[in-house]
């Protein structure tokens, strides 16, 4: 399967550009684009998060129900958004100007990637190996990582997001990021025309 633009990580960066991403589908610049996210959602650290500072979160919101809302939300208002579950990505090559991403399942094509994983070591996708470096927003003592970006640009058509990117942990911020991308991806689509979408009543 052949992808424009695949995300990898179903966490709050990746739901969040997932959904961006989507929404975006209905601008003419876009119509025949395909998106798709390979979940990850296991390692997430919403896994065992509690909620109480989260603008539009009720207090005691926990982070695996966000993540159970977060994919039926994506289904509901963004079934063109391919869900790809229970796959972990092995590796990312470059092949004819196309990415190739290897999973334990399949394999696929996509023309942009994004990288919204968690910032803990170890870091399992081969390919990136050179971009890793010692995360420069968490303490030292935990031992993170992220990959070197500049403004969540790993390399030409490879975008990164979340803590992976070098944000802090925090979920507005991780949210923030992710949506940044997916705006950038649909400028990119939009001929470098600054683009965003937005719902209105």
């Amino acid at each position: 399967m052949t992808f424009d633009a695949l995300i990898i990580g179903g966490g709050v960066a990746g739901m969040q550009c997932a959904l961006v991403l989507g929404s975006g589908l209905q601008k003419p610049y876009a119509i025949n684009k395909k998106v798709g996210v390979i979940m990850h959602q296991r390692s997430s650290h919403l896994q065992n998060a509690l909620f109480n500072n989260v603008l539009g979160l009720t207090s005691g919101t926990l982070g695996s129900d966000v993540l159970t809302a977060g994919k039926k939300q994506l289904t509901k208002n963004y079934p063109n958004v391919s869900q790809i579950e229970h796959e972990k990505v092995i590796s990312i090559t470059i092949q004819n100007n196309c990415h190739i991403v290897k999973t334990t399942k399949n394999e696929y094509k996509a023309q942009v990637i994004v990288l919204a994983l968690n910032y803990a070591k170890p870091f399992l996708i081969k390919g990136l190996e050179a971009y890793l470096e010692p995360h420069q927003s968490a303490k030292a003592s935990k031992d993170r990582i992220q990959l070197r970006n500049e403004n969540y640009l790993v390399t030409e058509s490879v975008y990164v997001c979340g803590t992976l990117s070098g944000c802090r942990s925090q979920f507005a911020i991780a949210a923030g990021s992710g949506a940044s991308v997916a705006t950038d991806i649909l400028t990119l689509w939009n001929n470098g025309e600054h683009s965003q979408v937005h719902d209105k009543i």
